[in-house]
């Protein structure tokens, strides 16, 4: 990533924060399972569950942002080599978009949580965790926090762009129905495969920012 610019992360910085917290969580792609997890429900508790799973992911990427590279550090892991892990890991993450496996994931967890009869806590187990805030966004966030720094301009400009992510998966969660209706099947696979794409790259560049920062000790 670019060098900060006055203390303050620059444009193309952001923009890559946000495109990669966009395609990790993918709040397009949720809106089809919520709604099959609120089936039946009134609209007033839809428009609760929704609310609730985006304050929950909101906490925990925003946490994991501020802590996770000092608890890294306190696992005496260095933060090129979570990089090049977690590049590699939003890289599974993306080979299963292109090739359509990881929305027959999301489908299998939201469908297990319906079985077992959690309903007053959809919102927390699967919207939240992991649906919205799972393993590929958590990384993201950790890694980004270390791509932009540990300035609290820099923080809360990622802060930010989490909350923009969330505020997004919630804006999609209330319009769930119409955006399962106008994507239809075809625009949906269209969808994930592009953005897929999208964090394949973006995933390549972090784990070839880790493999530079291990070899120059940066």
């Amino acid at each position: 990533m670019d060098a900060w610019i006055s203390g303050a992360p620059p444009l193309d910085a952001l923009a890559a924060a946000l495109t990669t917290l966009i395609v990790a969580v993918d709040p397009v792609g949720l809106a089809p399972i919520f709604v099959g997890l609120t089936a039946g429900f009134s609209a007033a508790t839809k428009r609760s569950i929704a609310l609730r799973a985006t304050i929950i992911a909101f906490v925990v990427l925003a946490l994991f942002s501020l802590v996770g590279e000092r608890l890294l550090s306190a696992l005496g892991i260095a933060l090129p080599a979570f990089r090049i892990s977690g590049g590699l890991l939003l890289f599974y993450v993306a080979f299963e978009m292109v090739f359509e496996r990881r929305e027959d994931r999301k489908r299998e967890t939201a469908e297990r949580a319906a079985d077992e009869g959690d309903h007053h806590r959809i919102a927390a187990f699967p919207l939240a965790i992991p649906l919205m805030a799972g393993p590929g966004a958590v990384t993201a966030c950790i890694l980004l926090a270390g791509e932009l720094g540990t300035e609290p301009i820099g923080l809360a400009a990622l802060l930010a762009v989490i909350a923009l992510v969330c505020v997004s998966c919630l804006l999609c969660f209330l319009a769930a129905g119409t955006i399962s209706r106008l994507l239809g099947d075809t625009g949906r696979i269209v969808l994930t495969r592009l953005l897929g794409m999208i964090l394949a790259a973006l995933a390549v560049q972090f784990v070839s920012d880790g493999v530079r920062g291990l070899i120059t000790g940066t």
